[in-house]
């Protein structure tokens, strides 16, 4: 059995130190820039960015914003750094497979960074479920993703590793692919100021044939599947792009 999520450890104050470097003012904008051509965003829309971390992009989207977390300390995050830029953002505190939010409430909704498939596949079609009743029919979804034929493609002899270095301090990831659930399995070794910390976490990869499946079954019609500049998936694309309607 593979172990289990380890949300408190994955998701506290070492995401923010060791992804400082990663998720820099510049890839925030170009990120925001992505989401909002991607889903020919509004400034009338009414977006849901669940989940939405620290608030990296909700913060600079030009539309009205609901943001849910299921981290209160991203949520603190997202909420004064609006408040620093002068921002009102709607942030709250909320469990993906049960969003807090009201049926029909968007026009669109997105998921960004790779933050899908953190639950099994009940909880996570659970998730699809909760984006297809939060937007209005005909409402955009837009999720990405790493690209699984991609994963199974570079990484054929598992583990294999990945260091992120913060001066003297490291972040260090040994992941893997497991066939049977679909996943990709991380046990992570976080070194910081002499202090050593280990968490585990995972990401369902789904197929697109599953992806077609998974969004009818949720209540999604015209599936498209990009990547981040809209050209053709190939099993060389690095990141998935995963567009489809509510539907009516």
């Amino acid at each position: 059995m593979s172990p289990e999520f380890d949300f408190e450890g994955t998701f506290g104050d070492d995401y923010f130190y060791f992804y400082a470097s990663y998720l820099t003012d510049e890839r925030n904008r170009a990120d925001t820039a992505v989401v909002t051509a991607l889903l020919d965003l509004q400034p009338s829309d009414r977006v849901l960015d669940a989940p939405c971390g620290h608030g990296r992009i909700a913060n600079l989207l030009d539309a009205r914003v609901v943001g849910v977390d299921a981290t209160a300390l991203f949520v603190e995050r997202a909420r004064a750094d609006a408040t620093d830029s002068g921002r009102e953002i709607d942030f709250r505190v909320g469990d993906m497979r049960s969003l807090p939010v009201a049926d029909g409430e968007f026009d669109a909704a997105f998921s960004w960074f790779t933050s899908f498939g953190y639950f099994d596949d009940e909880g996570n079609r659970s998730v699809l479920r909760e984006y297809a009743r939060a937007l209005r029919p005909g409402g955009r979804l837009l999720i990405e993703m790493l690209n699984r034929d991609n994963i199974i493609r570079r990484h054929t002899a598992p583990p294999f590793a990945f260091v992120t270095s913060v001066g003297d301090d490291q972040m260090i990831d040994q992941s893997w692919f497991d066939p049977i659930t679909g996943r990709i399995e991380t046990d992570r070794v976080m070194v910081r100021d002499g202090h050593v910390r280990r968490t585990h976490h995972f990401v369902r990869l789904l197929a697109i044939t599953e992806w077609v499946a998974w969004l009818d079954e949720a209540g999604f019609v015209d599936p498209r599947f990009v990547g981040h500049d809209g050209e053709p998936v190939t099993i060389h694309t690095d990141r998935l792009v995963v567009l489809a309607t509510r539907s009516p």
